[in-house]
């Protein structure tokens, strides 16, 4: 299979940038007037996706809003998956996991492996068991061609306190992850699958984030990012998916969704 970053790279150049969050929480259910329920749920998510599926690049379901109603939420959830990659989009699943050992290596096989019902293009990861508890994703996914996300720069306020601690060495922890990404993806072309989770919102960094992958940029939009942030923060990086999910969800209109994903994608292009 063509590795996920040459993929991500045709997409971001046919589609855009931005990366469209479906995030069915309860106030966003009841706001569409859905009972917040596995019946709204699949209203809500299959609406979505048939809205913005052909237009976006990158869809990235949340996969917590769609565990909290079990079985027939995760039925959902795989149907969201499906329609969105036949319509074109890629789709990068927003699970953040993180073990080691046989159960980091089941957690792969369940959203990188093709066989898997969940299997996404993409999926985020958490490395703060050690980069190298990762191995078992980084295999998984360059066998099957899918992508990572390790989280580095989150916008959440509790992350400095790990994130922008020392490490051995001196660098900051954040920095150490993104070494790490930038050693994986060394030898790629045009793009490498290993990218990083660095916030639109977090104001400043003084790391490195040329590190030829992907940078997922949450935080765009509703929750403060700006066109002008995405610019000044991330001017280096290789390609960058500023993330959005209320802007374009409180449209419920499906003809205003696509709409919005189609003007931010040339806003951002300019």
């Amino acid at each position: 299979m063509t590795p996920f970053g040459t993929r991500l790279h045709t997409a971001i150049a046919d589609r855009g940038p931005l990366c469209v969050g479906v995030d069915p929480h309860a106030a966003l259910l009841t706001e569409w007037g859905l009972g917040d329920d596995a019946g709204g749920l699949e209203t809500f998510a299959l609406t979505v996706v048939e809205a913005v599926a052909p237009v976006a690049s990158v869809l990235k379901p949340q996969s917590a809003f769609f565990e909290r109603f079990g079985s027939r939420g995760i039925a959902v959830l795989e149907r969201v998956i499906a329609e969105a990659r036949a319509a074109g989009a890629l789709v990068l699943l927003d699970v953040k996991r993180g073990d080691i050992g046989s159960t980091s290596q089941a957690y792969a096989d369940a959203y990188l492996d093709p066989s898997s019902p969940l299997a996404s293009d993409a999926i985020t990861v958490s490395p703060f068991l050690g980069f190298g508890s990762l191995d078992p994703f980084v295999d998984t996914a360059r066998r099957h061609g899918a992508g990572l996300f390790v989280l580095a720069l989150t916008s959440n306020k509790e992350g400095p306190e790990v994130q922008h601690a020392r490490a051995e060495g001196g660098g900051t922890v954040a920095g150490l992850m993104l070494d790490h990404l930038r050693r994986l993806n060394a030898d790629a072309s045009p793009l490498g699958s290993f990218g990083a989770v660095v916030g639109a919102t977090i104001g400043s960094t003084t790391e490195d984030l040329a590190f030829n992958g992907p940078v997922l940029a949450p935080g765009f939009g509703a929750q403060g990012g700006t066109t002008h942030d995405v610019r000044r923060l991330f001017g280096a990086a290789a390609a960058v998916l500023p993330s959005s999910s209320r802007d374009v969800l409180r449209l419920q209109d499906p003809s205003a969704m696509r709409d919005a994903v189609t003007r931010t994608n040339d806003e951002l292009r300019r």
